[in-house]
């Protein structure tokens, strides 16, 4: 169908506070708005400044009075446990409003901060769902986050409880969390009153008298007791959750989401975005710890009325590369949203997509792609083999939904590999130079975004508004800093070409490290790369790419690395002055697949590092190390 993307984002553009009061119509409101944004309120305005509603209520309570109760609301598959489970939300809706009241009975209340410590299980969607109901803040840490960090976190928002579970589930081996969270405790000044422990048969946790309680009882004598907690009323502009950003150094900053503008921009994307009706099946193959989980597996299908996929697994490895093609199989799933990364390691696994022959993937209509840049060999093979629309779009924890994508639900824009299209309605994007002038099409610049946000990002940083400014205001009065650089073409569309820290100055060229990655994905051998720009003694920084190779790959290193430099000679030029690939058996990654390529860039300049506290295996860089070595590096 033809696309309304160009008149549905000149509507915003004319009248932005028309066009949110019109998706405002999509939430059930306590006391709906009147006011639709306040410029003079917070760090630069709030929206919906005088409404009253509840995130929980439209999440799950209004599904159930509408009459679609017995309708799917999560499916759980975990692989790693074999375990398979749906819940309704007539169901959802009685463990939420029976663990809201064990939360009431810890003295939680509005305001009150609950850290959930958790992994993909289903109880971290009701812990998070039982917040939303009593008004109580959640913040979600990434269940087996390593203690020090998950204490620095704690120390910021100084929770009342904590909703933990046992154990997390990795394969082949268990992850024990509670020596982790009594760690996290001892080290932290902040000291919870309580912890709720949910125990998992695959490693039960010892309990501390006086402190720690049993989940699975607790909940059992709120049931019998016949104890039910209904939702309190919340202005649209309490904050809903805080969700820390994983700094590796100082204090994490805390983005804070309100209820308000959170659900009114969330329940838009499902429709206008992804193109999702309620009661379709919608997988976001994400953690609940990052903002993915938190946006679009949690809230985002549930306020939509959709049924949403908790996947406690891999893309390879439980048991093989074939587990996302089963789980679309089995669940019928309409679209999936997933990071590069996932498609990356799926395609250096099974390069021919010889387990993808034994399912059937017909019930996928679109493959969302965000969480770093999708390289267009990347994108153009998963179209090769799903036969469906590849869709890139880019956005930040911070704005908690997209910022550049392209609309499928408004009829999809024709794509362009390398570029996730165009800005959303609410997103003002513009390229800039240092001194915040418009560059030319074309032309790299930081990428900002003209303020006011739109409803749905972050109103500031927890308990500091100061640190808001001053991290993201700042640099560019007037516009939100994303720290992304990148172009527009002529067409409008944007492309991404990663961190303005990704931008190295060789001999004064300002080059893109996502450019180059580009070139060395496209070689028939790599599954996987990265480029960083390390110390030159002449011309101040040079790039030096890593490459991993696909599964049966035999070819003697040394020729394929020759192949990789003359390739990026030809397709950038002898400006980019790239000498050195390095092969390397695997890229050190976080837990949600980011190439953490900050450490590896002090590795390659020996300067001082330390572990990263989201690394998926910290043994990774002793290999970058050993390789950079082998090089002379």
């Amino acid at each position: 169908m033809a696309s309304r993307y160009a008149q549905v984002y000149a509507a915003w553009q004319k009248d932005p506070q028309a066009f949110w009061a019109e998706a405002a119509r999509e939430i059930d409101w306590i006391e709906p708005p009147r006011v639709i944004f306040d410029e003079k309120a917070g760090v630069y305005g709030h929206w919906f400044p005088d409404a009253v509603c509840n995130t929980c209520w439209n999440a799950v309570d209004r599904h159930v009075k509408a009459g679609h109760g017995e309708r799917p609301a999560i499916i759980y598959d975990s692989p790693v446990t074999d375990t398979k489970r749906t819940i309704s939300y007539a169901s959802l809706l009685d463990e939420v409003e029976t663990l809201a009241a064990v939360l009431r009975d810890f003295n939680v209340g509005k305001g009150d901060r609950v850290i959930v410590y958790m992994p993909m299980i289903p109880e971290a969607i009701i812990g998070m769902l039982a917040c939303a109901r009593i008004g109580a803040i959640h913040s979600v840490v990434f269940g087996g986050f390593a203690a020090r960090e998950l204490a620095t976190r704690i120390d910021d928002a100084k929770p009342k409880l904590v909703l933990a579970a046992s154990c997390g589930i990795e394969p082949g081996r268990i992850v024990h969390y509670k020596p982790l969270l009594d760690q996290a405790i001892e080290l932290s000044t902040s000291k919870p009153h309580a912890v709720l422990m949910f125990q998992r048969d695959q490693g039960h946790a010892s309990l501390v008298a006086g402190r720690d309680h049993d989940w699975a009882k607790s909940v059992a004598n709120a049931r019998a007791a016949g104890q039910r907690a209904a939702c309190t009323p919340l202005k649209a502009t309490d904050p809903l959750y805080v969700l820390y950003t994983s700094g590796t150094t100082g204090i994490p900053k805390g983005v804070v989401r309100d209820n308000g503008g959170h659900m009114v921009a969330l329940k838009w994307s499902m429709k206008n975005l992804y193109g999702i009706d309620p009661g379709e099946v919608f997988w976001a193959a994400s953690d609940v710890g990052w903002v993915v989980g938190h946006s679009y597996i949690v809230y985002a299908p549930l306020l939509h009325g959709a049924t949403t996929i908790l996947y406690e697994g891999k893309p390879v490895g439980t048991p093989d590369a074939g587990a996302f093609w089963r789980v679309i199989e089995e669940h019928n799933i309409v679209a999936l949203f997933t990071a590069p990364t996932a498609f990356r390691a799926i395609k250096k696994e099974d390069p021919n997509a010889e387990h993808l022959k034994k399912y059937s993937t017909k019930s996928l209509r679109t493959l969302f792609l965000a969480g770093e840049r999708a390289d267009p060999d990347t994108v153009q093979w998963a179209e090769r083999i799903l036969g469906v629309p590849v869709i890139d779009h880019w956005w930040q924890t911070e704005t908690g939904w997209c910022i550049v994508g392209n609309p499928v639900g408004l009829g999809q824009l024709p794509v362009k590999h390398g570029s996730p299209t165009v800005p959303m309605p609410g997103y003002d994007v513009r390229i800039v130079d240092e001194a915040a002038k418009p560059v030319a099409d074309g032309r790299m610049g930081s990428i900002v975004v003209k303020l006011p946000l739109p409803p749905g990002a972050l109103p500031t940083l927890w308990q500091n508004d100061e640190r808001m400014r001053e991290s993201y205001l700042v640099d560019f009065p007037g516009y939100y800093k994303t720290a992304d650089a990148g172009y527009r073409d002529a067409d409008g569309y944007l492309y991404i070409m990663g961190r303005t820290d990704d931008i190295i100055n060789v001999a004064g060229h300002r080059l893109s490290t996502g450019g180059m990655e580009e070139v060395l994905a496209s070689h028939p051998d790599v599954a996987e790369c990265a480029v960083i720009g390390m110390k030159d003694s002449l011309k101040g920084e040079a790039p030096c790419g890593f490459i991993v190779l696909k599964s049966g790959v035999t070819r003697p290193h040394a020729d394929i690395e020759k192949e990789i430099v003359a390739l990026v000679r030809e397709k950038i030029g002898p400006v980019a002055a790239f000498k050195v690939a390095v092969t390397v058996g695997r890229l050190p990654k976080t837990r949600s697949g980011k190439i953490l390529r900050g450490t590896m860039k002090k590795i390659a300049d020996h300067d001082e590092w330390s572990m990263p506290a989201t690394v998926d295996d910290p043994a990774i860089f002793e290999e970058i190390g050993d390789a950079l070595k082998h090089k002379g590096v």
